[in-house]
């Protein structure tokens, strides 16, 4: 009897699902999506406005006040590649606190791109961002 041979499997990426990009409010802007190590998807926005010269703790209330958080360090690195120009050439305040130094908290530099922490008390600029986990 002669073996039936087998059809070979698509790569991976070809049998990915769609994501469906998530609907915008007014002056939003979809910057991307990032895909946890068990599948989760979590899509983040940009909302629109920022806050000037502000200390970290400050940004973080902020930003909480305005329906979401400050960026992490992933989705500033995702703004800076993609979206450098809704920014001013200034600093702005991630959400992570920087492990080796309690005092301080990591911020993007939207002006020469590199990251870096500083004091929390130090003035940067904040923008918010939202997420939606699907």
């Amino acid at each position: 009897m002669k073996k039936q041979a087998r059809k070979p499997r698509p790569p991976q990426a070809a049998v990915a699902a769609k994501i469906a990009i998530p609907a915008l409010k007014k002056g939003e802007v979809y910057v991307g999506g990032t895909i946890s190590t068990n599948g989760k998807v979590t899509h983040t926005i940009l909302l629109p406005g920022e806050h000037t010269d502000v200390g970290w703790k400050d940004a973080m209330a902020w930003a909480k006040k305005e329906g979401g958080d400050l960026p992490n360090r992933i989705e500033q690195a995702m703004l800076w590649a993609h979206h450098a120009d809704k920014f001013q050439k200034r600093y702005y305040w991630s959400n992570a606190q920087f492990a080796g130094y309690g005092a301080g908290a990591w911020f993007q530099s939207f002006d020469y791109g590199g990251s870096d922490y500083w004091r929390k008390d130090s003035k940067c600029m904040a923008r918010a961002v939202r997420r939606v986990i699907i």
